[in-house]
């Protein structure tokens, strides 16, 4: 840990990655929207591509500064972990939301929507639930077992992760507490009803733990 950047360093690129990662999800979701002609599937398939693009660029830029978290579930991973300390794991997560807000409001200012928001948008049942959990539980798995073999993949294996979670999950793979609260906070393609995201988040926790237990077992040093 006495080699890694300094804490605000390491805030300045969580709150950097969130920003244009949240900005990435809502706005590519309300620019698929407004051009699919009201297909689901190419809005879809847009919303991913630009999110994958943007999330391997994040990680191959900032990974080296902060891990490139953007995402509370795998700061409190970290946590668990003893990869990084409680009182940042709660700088980070502050961080992440602040900034990912701030990136959710940038995309409805970059396409002329009112800034303050809420989604109207359901997304709630056992099958999303589920979905969430799984999601979760994968990213962790992907994060956790690259960073062990192959770390110098890890951009790219979590991009190709998340891509594919896209569509092999009924959620859509949201995988991230504050994205899942930021969302909440846009009305548009990639939103979900305020509603509905606390027990998306549980989910996700639920997912993270299990996740880091298999982690631990299939990648950590056994003694």
């Amino acid at each position: 840990m006495a080699d890694r950047p300094a804490l605000p360093r390491r805030l300045a690129a969580e709150g950097t990655g969130s920003f244009f990662l949240f900005a990435t999800v809502i706005g590519s979701g309300i620019m698929a929207e407004n051009l699919s002609q009201g297909s689901e599937a190419v809005a879809l398939l847009a919303n991913t591509i630009a999110t994958g693009a943007m999330l391997f660029v994040l990680i191959t830029m900032l990974g080296p500064i902060s891990g490139a978290h953007m995402n509370p579930a795998v700061s409190l991973v970290a946590a668990f972990r003893r990869e990084l300390t409680w009182k940042n794991a709660v700088a980070y997560i502050f961080t992440q939301v602040s900034f990912g807000v701030l990136g959710a409001w940038a995309a409805h200012l970059m396409f002329d929507l009112p800034t303050l928001q809420s989604s109207v948008k359901a997304r709630t049942g056992l099958g999303q639930w589920t979905g969430e959990a799984i999601a979760t539980f994968g990213l962790i798995l992907t994060i956790l077992g690259t960073v062990r073999h192959r770390p110098t993949w890890v951009p790219a294996s979590v991009t190709l992760y998340i891509i594919a979670a896209y569509w092999f999950t009924s959620s859509t793979s949201f995988a991230n507490p504050a994205i899942t609260f930021a969302r909440s906070l846009s009305n548009s393609f990639a939103g979900i009803a305020p509603g509905d995201v606390p027990p998306f988040i549980v989910a996700q926790l639920v997912g993270a733990a299990g996740g880091a237990i298999l982690s631990r077992f299939l990648f950590d040093d056994q003694d």
